[in-house]
């Protein structure tokens, strides 16, 4: 049953009954409208006609569950129906878990009380000040971007469910991508690193060395399958072993999973250092005499991970950190702030250092936009544009 009622000079609140609940009273959905249009309001058969249409529209909301009632909605309830409707069927599960660990971690606490259509402008900077603040130093600026993205995906939502007239966020610029410089590993101390790494276990050793010379992301060393993603090819008759970054390693909802890469930028074929070829083969040959003594037991099926788990699953994303940050500790490596991701960074360094343009990096690293590379090296490039200023500093001595 549907029914509409006068409620002032130019507004009507459109009424659909949905059943009964346990006490057996009526369950009522209701939306108000108005309308703005004179020449609607003087003409009593064009209302009638315009105020039946949208009540229709409004029941069919109601009765296929995708009506949001927005009086006295809060921003934390608005979340609940935007994961259902949105998220869990338009997001990939990883995608969906990052969006929930950003909700939860830093937007709820601050907006989750708040009624959606409330939500101010300058609540949104002032929150992402305080983000930038003491309390979350540690939450970088790439982490910082991210918050605004997904927090104004959920805004935007409510604006295309007609929830809110605008949205609040549609004024704050995104915060920008953390210049410093980073810490990396120079040539002296990448050298060190190799030769304490000789007496490590295989397996660590290799990924070290691969994420040091490759520049690849950890999900993307995880995910290498010896069967598909190592390949040989002859460059100036010589054999050279190549990697094809297609698939990533990754959590969601608790679970590991392999995924594509995020970006058709991300598909790649990296070359392989000659020095570490040999320890991939020796690797290569382990996992396939582990995979034939374990028999049934294996659980990789037609997968075969360079840096699985002795079982044939994916390692765990946090194991290779653990381990690394172990190492750098157990040899006296750790003078610096250096990440298992700083190693990619360490790789960018040199080959700019060595002369590679911004370009070939950009293409080598996998970043879908150069002024992605060029945000994160902007300490470097200046560096070495105050070096050729130096440079050609010397062609105007002795001139008058």
């Amino acid at each position: 049953m549907a029914s509409i009622e006068k409620r002032g000079v130019n507004s009507w609140r459109l009424v659909v009954e949905v059943g009964y609940d346990a006490q057996g009273k009526r369950i009522k959905r209701s939306k108000t409208i108005k309308v703005e249009d004179e020449a609607l309001l003087r003409t009593t058969k064009k209302l009638r006609d315009f105020l039946n249409d949208e009540l229709h529209k409004f029941k069919v909301e109601v009765e296929a569950g995708e009506y949001i009632a927005p009086e006295k909605m809060t921003f934390g309830a608005f979340v609940e129906e935007w994961r259902q409707k949105h998220g869990e069927k338009h997001l990939s599960p990883t995608v969906l878990d990052t969006y929930n660990s950003h909700l939860k971690n830093h937007i709820l606490p601050v907006f989750g009380h708040l009624r959606i259509d409330q939500i101010k402008t300058i609540q949104i900077v002032n929150f992402f000040d305080q983000l930038k603040g003491k309390r979350s130093e540690n939450l970088s600026g790439t982490s910082r971007r991210y918050v605004h993205r997904v927090l104004r995906d959920i805004l935007e939502r409510a604006v295309e469910w007609k929830l809110i007239k605008s949205t609040p966020i549609e004024g704050v610029k995104k915060p920008e991508i953390d210049t410093k410089e980073k810490d990396i590993f120079v040539e002296d101390e990448l050298i060190l690193m190799f030769q304490k790494l000789s007496d490590e276990p295989l397996k660590w050793r290799t990924l070290i060395e691969l994420a040091v010379t490759t520049g690849m992301r950890r999900g993307e060393l995880l995910a290498i399958d010896i069967n598909k993603h190592l390949r040989w090819e002859k460059i100036d008759k010589e054999d050279t072993l190549f990697i094809d970054v297609r698939e990533s390693v990754a959590k969601a909802a608790g679970q590991v999973i392999i995924k594509d890469v995020k970006t058709k930028k991300s598909r790649r074929s990296i070359a392989v250092t000659p020095e570490v070829v040999p320890l991939i083969q020796k690797l290569t040959n382990a996992v396939k005499k582990n995979k034939i003594l374990l028999g049934t037991s294996w659980q990789g099926n037609d997968r075969m991970l360079l840096f699985g788990q002795d079982n044939g699953l994916p390692t765990y994303p946090d194991t290779p950190l653990n381990w690394f940050n172990k190492f750098l500790k157990r040899h006296e490596l750790n003078h610096k702030n250096v990440t298992l991701h700083g190693l990619r960074h360490s790789y960018a360094t040199y080959l700019l250092f060595k002369g590679y343009s911004l370009k070939e990096i950009q293409e080598l690293l996998g970043h879908s936009n150069i002024r992605i590379t060029g945000e994160l090296y902007t300490h470097f490039l200046a560096e070495m544009n105050k070096r050729a200023a130096v440079a050609f500093s010397g062609l105007k001595k002795g001139v008058k």
